[in-house]
This record gives C-alpha cells, structure tokens and sequence, in this order.
C-alpha cells in the first residue's frame, strides 16, 4: 500500500495518521475539536529504537559500543523512526497497521510494527519490534504533543494529575543522574515512574478530560512549552539504552501499548 495520510473514524472522533511522516498520528479531532498541537514535527510521534536523550549518541550491545548521529547535540534523540517514510500494510474505517524496517544510522535489522485502534471514546496505539538477526537493546515510547488549550471564549489551560512513585533526578545535561528522588513541582521536562503503571489525567476544564495509560512504568512529562504538553509513555527512562536496556532478540520481540481515553466534562 501507499504512504498516503490515513483518516479513522470512530463516533464522532477522527484520527489523522501520516505514514509518510514518521508514522506519526498528526490529529485528533473529538466532536470537532483539535486535541494535539499541529506541525510536521508534532503530533504524537513514535519513540523507536530509542527514547529521549541517548548519552552522547553511544550504546554499548556486549562488548560492542555504537556511535549514533548526535541530532541533539551532545546527545541522539528520539530514535530514527520518527524522521522515516512507513509503509501501510493494513486499514479499515478504524484500524490502521504501519510498519518500518530499521535501517542505518541504527546498526542493526528489525522490523517496527505500530497498530492504531480507534473506538468512540478511545485511541490504542501498539507498537512491537523484532528481528531474526542480531540480538540488540532497544526502546519504545510515543510523544504526544497535546494542546494547552482548545480554543473558545471560555477556554482554559490544561491541567495535569498523576501520581508518581519516583521522579529520575535530572542532571544539567538532561539525563537522569541514576538517583530516585520524590516528585518535585513542574514546569517539567522530567521522567517519572510509575510501577502500576503509566496514568496520567488531562483536563481542559469545563471542556474536556483525556487519561494516558499504559502497562509501562516509565512516563516523561514536558510543559515547558507554551503551546502544547507532552505525555510520554515509554519502556525505559531517557538514556535507558545504556542503564536499563531491553533486549530484542529472534525469540523475543519487544512489544508496548498505550491507550488514550477521553469523556466530555
């Protein structure tokens, strides 16, 4: 199949999925409404084979070490996928499958699968890679960029509820230093954990409210922006290819979800 936009319709919400772009959802329209900020590098975009910061643009695999384009520099982030053309392999009225064969700068060969699903009240985004090569570590997550506010007379800024275990303590450069602390106060740009579970709430008031969930128990959030926030469910914190790596092998791909629900208020 093509690379062309896919539209899902589910009720009277619309999903907007770009294979051509990242293989990126690039709207969410609820009765209408625009949930996510609105761009080519924005959207909610998939984080594979990496999430975040990768210290430096190196992972070791055994005794190999790899060096990665420093897109963020002194560091690589986000993976590669976002910047790569997917391809479609299946899709309905409310269901769309993509996937992206890796391929250099990333070292070694795997297939990325993403599975959108989407119902009246509900987006659930699945992502898996596998290989039948080489064993490697890798990552996934998905940042969502979504709007602060909704536009209307009566419109306000979103707020964020979650309740974290642990906040990873940033270090200057960004990454986590390797020490637990107890969530701090925002603004953000910071990596929480969450061992039941990612959950975070956000409600637009009087408008909307939009809960994240996920089985991970990694979730970055970033509000430093005055445009939108991001809620990120991933499987490992920023720079966890080298300090909690997990391992895709010809056995055993690495397979996450998240589901976005949302009701009127």
């Amino acid at each position: 199949m093509s690379d062309e936009d896919i539209t899902l319709t589910a009720g009277d919400a619309e999903v907007t999925v770009r294979p051509g772009n990242g293989g990126r959802v690039s709207g969410l329209r609820v009765g209408g409404v625009e949930l996510l900020r609105q761009g080519d590098r924005f959207g909610c975009f998939p984080m594979v084979p990496w999430c975040g910061r990768t210290r430096d643009g190196r992972f070791r695999n055994g005794a190999t070490v790899h060096r990665l384009p420093l897109n963020a520099p002194p560091h690589a982030i986000h993976g590669t996928a976002r910047d790569a053309v997917w391809r479609t392999v299946r899709k309905s009225a409310d269901e769309a499958v993509l996937t992206y064969d890796l391929v250099e700068p990333w070292p070694y060969s795997g297939r990325v699968t993403q599975r959108f699903t989407l119902g009246e009240d509900a987006l659930t985004l699945t992502m898996a890679v596998e290989t039948y090569e080489s064993s490697f570590p890798a990552q996934i997550g998905w940042h969502p960029w979504f709007n602060r506010s909704l536009g209307g007379a009566d419109d306000q800024d979103v707020r964020l509820d979650f309740t974290a275990a642990w906040q990873e303590e940033r270090g200057d450069d960004h990454l986590p230093t390797g020490n637990r602390v107890d969530p701090r106060p925002g603004p953000w740009d910071d990596c929480f954990g969450m061992p039941g579970g990612v959950d975070v709430a956000l409600t637009w008031p009087g408008r909307l409210e939009l809960k994240v969930t996920s089985r991970e128990e990694w979730v970055v959030i970033y509000d430093e922006q005055s445009e939108a926030v991001c809620v990120e469910p991933q499987t490992g914190p920023p720079d966890g290819l080298n300090t909690r790596p997990r391992l895709v092998t010809p056995l055993e791909p690495l397979e996450a979800a998240t589901t976005w629900t949302w009701r009127r208020l």
